[in-house]
């Protein structure tokens, strides 16, 4: 079911990117350390960032959730010091990741200018709504970024909880979905997600963290430039100065230099144009598209009575909906057939197993009919 959308906007009053305090140009560049470790690595890698003036807000983690115990889990409250060092330093805006109550008080104590919400906590309603109690009344961005879970609701969930909760200043991060299918990403994009969260809550701010997402530095490049294709706000992407002994998540860091390169290869493209030609040409071509999806919802109606059709003649005989056999054997053909015309395997599973479904649905109602 669709988020109320008025319900929201009512208590959602997201300030644009484009007018942040600190933002100076699309893509607002979010990055640091993906653990604070010490008060040199923390400063170091602030004024080298600085420095290249292409970074806009400073990040760090100061309470990492591991997976499993002894793990490194960050300094805490230790660490925050040193973001106020770097703010006071290099004039640099600071962010880190809350988790629980009293993260949020301790990062506000020492002026942290935007809290980010973390994947393993904005899946947890209750801890989302913790959360949201303790910043009642408080001026200060705050970033949700996706559930770990591929499920829309929760991410607009924690959303909401914010803004009700009088949050004035809310954005979100992309950084992935966690899966149990092994992937070449360590956190599946999923950009359908993202899409439809900004859909559903317009004009939210959005950035995209590919170094959570791709796990490893060499995906970084890729991810940063698809988001921009798809007029995210921002990035968030961690540097270290010496990222093959960092203390945490040491594939997926960049050192500043390589930050700076990766940035500069960065294509930025215009959201929309005055260009009438082009507006024109864009017209006539997404009149053909409207066209041809209406076809394929006509085809998808003939599709669904021979379905009907056919659970007509199961249930006359007697003969169960599913046949793993025949579905199997579908699928194959359709997948051998559809890369021949440049269709991705994947594009055809998710579009087969969806009409597959379709006709088992109309074929149990044909079933259910005295």
């Amino acid at each position: 079911m669709k988020t109320k959308i008025k319900e929201v906007e009512k208590v959602l009053d997201i300030v644009p990117m484009k007018n942040w305090k600190v933002y100076k140009q699309r893509p607002l560049m979010v990055a640091g350390p993906c653990s604070a470790e010490t008060e040199e690595q923390v400063m170091e890698t602030a004024r080298l960032l600085a420095e290249s003036g292409r970074v806009d807000v400073f990040r760090a983690g100061m309470w990492k959730p591991r997976t499993r115990p002894d793990s490194f889990e960050g300094v805490g409250t230790e660490g925050l010091k040193w973001l106020k060092q770097v703010k006071e330093h290099y004039g640099l805006p600071t962010a880190v990741e809350v988790a629980t109550e009293k993260h949020v008080y301790e990062a506000l104590k020492f002026g942290i200018d935007i809290l980010w919400i973390g994947a393993r906590t904005s899946v947890n309603p209750f801890a989302m709504q913790s959360i949201s109690d303790a910043l009642q009344g408080v001026n200060t961005m705050v970033m949700v970024k996706n559930p770990i879970n591929p499920e829309p609701d929760l991410w607009v969930g924690a959303v909401e909880r914010l803004c009700k909760a009088g949050i004035k200043h809310v954005g979100a991060i992309h950084r992935g979905f966690s899966s149990y299918e092994k992937t070449a990403y360590r956190n599946q994009p999923k950009w359908q997600i993202a899409i439809e969260l900004r859909q559903r809550i317009p004009d939210i701010p959005l950035l995209c963290d590919p170094s959570h997402m791709g796990g490893h530095r060499k995906f970084i490049l890729d991810l940063a430039q698809k988001a921009m294709d798809l007029n995210y706000d921002g990035l968030m992407i961690e540097s270290h100065i010496d990222p093959d002994n960092a203390l945490s998540d040491k594939k997926q860091q960049l050192t500043p230099s390589d930050l700076v390169q990766l940035i500069s290869q960065i294509v930025l493209r215009d959201p929309e144009t005055k260009d009438s030609d082009f507006i024109n040409a864009l017209h006539e071509l997404r009149s053909q598209i409207d066209i041809y999806d209406d076809q394929l919802l006509d085809i998808l109606e003939s599709r669904m009575l021979v379905a009907e059709t056919i659970g007509k003649y199961k249930k006359e005989h007697n003969i169960t909906i599913l046949q793993s056999a025949r579905w199997k054997e579908i699928l194959t053909r359709a997948i051998e057939k559809g890369e021949k015309r440049g269709l991705s395997s994947d594009f055809i599973t998710v579009i087969l197993e969806a009409i597959h479904q379709e006709s088992i649905n109309h074929q149990m109602k044909v079933m259910k009919e005295a």
